[in-house]
């Protein structure tokens, strides 16, 4: 189907290569030929003798993905279909849990694929590319996946402009057509999703642990504050679980009716919540003008966001955000810091939240911490892979 190209990879970066990295980087070649995506690379050592084959697909800070290490092996049809296969054999549990059927299903380079993610919403399919090159084997890995699970419907997001971003489409792919909204549960409770309204369809996959916890341990009787609220998901959750009230906070417009939506879908009034389109750290100014305090307070912002008035980055901007809700939350409450930033390990997140605390002169204790679900198969060899940092925080 595609053309294969010998790449020489570098003495130091081979070994890495040998124990199992499955991340190309143009640093790691010897020379880095003209080639067009999607080409199988077979990649060798500067001895000429076989690593590894994989695939030419920009993404991020690499170049392609390792897919084999077998040098005999085909990579046909038949080769997707046994990755699927394993990988939906994986989440048996998940397919047979009556109170989930929405969750990941093939996690890219976790499950063996590089660039490439599948989610299930109750027997429709999500398909996430990252980068051109997978790309131009969708027919070869959509006749694959066709062969390995029966499904309602195929959907697709295109993540590989030039920004890396999505690219604006009709993402409806095969069988039938989902319904607007598509109504999916999550440990018994109702979520509504869209499939094809751009690039995120109303509900973060990753983050199931965590509102379970919140629902199950940590809402009865508080009032929370939900920043960065997108959906209110973690609202609903807090709801479910005995929250007094949850105040929801998202710069979006759009926000508000979604929000609406996801405590109407499971017979919870809205009017009984607060839901505002608000800048996040605006909204920390107002609530303390009016000396505002919450019991919980949920921060999982975007990796960078831009507001008329702000500019927010992780990187840059983790600690203040974690300061401002440090002085607005109770004695004895909870705070519920996440990120998804690749840029920090668990360890550098840590030491964020250590100093946004020591700033504010308030102590804390970790009560609980999260990373990736059991769905969201990672891999010991690609640390990055594992991207999602969640803590629980006790403010002394």
């Amino acid at each position: 189907m595609v053309n294969e190209i010998t790449v020489k990879i570098k003495k130091k970066s081979a070994q890495s290569y040998i124990k199992g990295y499955p991340l190309l980087t143009k640093e790691a070649l010897v020379t880095f030929p003209d080639m067009e995506e999607g080409v199988i690379l077979r990649l060798v050592d500067e001895s000429g003798r076989f690593l590894a084959k994989g695939y030419h697909g920009n993404q991020n800070k690499g170049i392609g993905w390792i897919l084999t290490y077998d040098e005999k092996q085909a990579l046909d049809q038949a080769f997707f279909a046994t990755l699927f296969e394993e990988a939906f054999a994986k989440r048996q549990v998940f397919f047979n849990d009556d109170a989930t059927t929405a969750f990941r299903i093939f996690n890219g380079e976790g499950d063996g694929l590089g660039g490439l993610t599948i989610d299930y919403y109750d027997g429709f399919l999500v398909l996430q590319w990252y980068s051109h090159g997978i790309y131009q084997w969708k027919s070869m890995i959509l006749a694959a996946i066709k062969t390995a699970i029966t499904t309602r419907g195929i959907y697709e997001k295109r993540r590989f402009d030039a920004k890396g971003q999505y690219l604006e489409s009709d993402d409806f792919l095969a069988s039938d057509t989902a319904p607007e909204p598509l109504i999916i549960k999550e440990n018994g409770i109702n979520y509504a999703v869209y499939l094809n309204d751009g690039a995120m369809t109303g509900i973060f996959l990753d983050q199931r642990d965590v509102r379970k916890t919140i629902c199950d341990t940590y809402a009865a009787g508080r009032t929370v504050l939900n920043t960065f609220s997108y959906t209110g998901a973690f609202s609903v959750a807090a709801a479910f679980g005995g929250a007094a009230h949850t105040t929801n906070v998202d710069v979006a417009n759009r926000s508000i009716p979604k929000t609406r939506e996801q405590f109407t879908v499971n017979e919870l009034d809205p009017a009984a919540h607060t839901i505002m389109a608000e800048d996040v750290f605006q909204y920390f100014k107002y609530a303390n003008r009016k000396e505002l305090a919450f019991d919980m307070v949920i921060l999982d912002p975007p990796s960078f966001a831009r507001t008329k008035k702000t500019t927010f980055s992780v990187a840059k901007d983790y600690g203040k955000l974690l300061e401002e809700s440090i002085a607005i939350t109770n004695p004895n409450g909870i705070i519920v810091a996440s990120t998804n930033y690749a840029g920090y390990g668990m360890d550098k997140f840590k030491q964020v939240v250590q100093e946004a605390f020591r700033n504010q002169g308030r102590e804390y204790r970790i009560v609980e911490q999260f990373t990736l679900p059991a769905d969201f198969a990672t891999r010991s060899s690609f640390k990055e892979g594992d991207y999602l940092k969640v803590l629980f925080l006790e403010v002394k």
